[in-house]
């Protein structure tokens, strides 16, 4: 695979929402070329939010994601599970060309080297002899790996994974973070929306903790030490769901 080499991602007094209503507070922070990152906190902490506003598909409601000159289109992006529609009726071959579209336009036919392409990740996965198979009689976990298979031929140089370990067992846990790893090695950025902190300290050397604002960012064990999970938890909890959009100290000093 040849994904575009990687740029720093830049968050600069960063706020997402919806309905100008805030779900991540002025965010500051930078993604390096090739990091793995964690992004963890509370139930409702604002990190679906944030992979959204990564991939381009959320603006912000302040500050910017600076990225170097590159474009969301050199984006990977892998929402959970939940929000994709396994009854679609497609094969899992058809299914994993898909991740080409970049390449090939929405209507554009797969030439011999896409044809390897997809087929060399069918195999990376673990999925070879289930090309035919329609998605709805997938498992979980055979799912989940043919979502990896569409990544590895979208080929992009960040690779955004929403919850991608939920409800699968541990063998496909295994195999996925191995491909995980290969990711890294080859230079390409992953961030990952993880619940589970025992895979983040296993496989994500740097870690946001996000609780509506960054509690803490860097190293996976400093950021997940107790201190910090119960500021958290404190943090989301005090939250208030009706607030609006909110200015900074420095900011309101301008505002008359």
């Amino acid at each position: 695979m040849n994904a575009p080499a990687p740029a720093p991602i830049r968050l600069v007094n960063l706020t997402l929402g919806y309905d100008r209503r805030p779900a991540v507070h002025h965010l500051e922070g930078e993604i390096a070329p090739g990091a793995g990152l964690a992004v963890c906190g509370p139930n409702g902490a604002g990190k679906s939010t944030l992979l959204k506003a990564l991939a381009g598909l959320l603006a912000p409601l302040g500050g910017s994601i600076e990225r170097g000159g590159a474009s969301p289109r050199n984006v990977a992006y892998l929402p959970q599970i939940v929000d994709i529609d396994s009854a679609f009726p497609i094969n899992l071959r058809d299914f994993v060309a898909m991740g080409a579209m970049t390449r090939i336009g929405l209507f554009g036919g797969l030439d011999a080297a896409e044809r390897a392409r997809v087929a060399e990740a069918i195999e990376t996965v673990g999925l070879s002899g289930f090309e035919e198979r329609a998605l709805d009689t997938l498992s979980g976990g055979q799912m989940q790996r043919a979502l990896f298979a569409r990544l590895i031929v979208q080929d992009q140089s960040v690779i955004l994974l929403d919850e991608p370990f939920g409800a699968i067992d541990e063998a496909t846990i295994d195999d996925l973070l191995a491909l995980i790893s290969r990711w890294r090695a080859e230079g390409r950025t992953v961030v990952a929306v993880l619940h589970d902190f025992d895979i983040a300290r296993r496989a994500f050397p740097q870690t946001l903790l996000l609780a509506r604002e960054r509690i803490a960012w860097g190293d996976t064990r400093d950021a997940l030490c107790k201190a910090n999970l119960a500021r958290a938890r404190a943090m989301s909890a005090a939250f208030d769901e009706s607030a609006r959009e909110c200015l900074r100290d420095e900011e309101t000093r301008h505002v008359h």
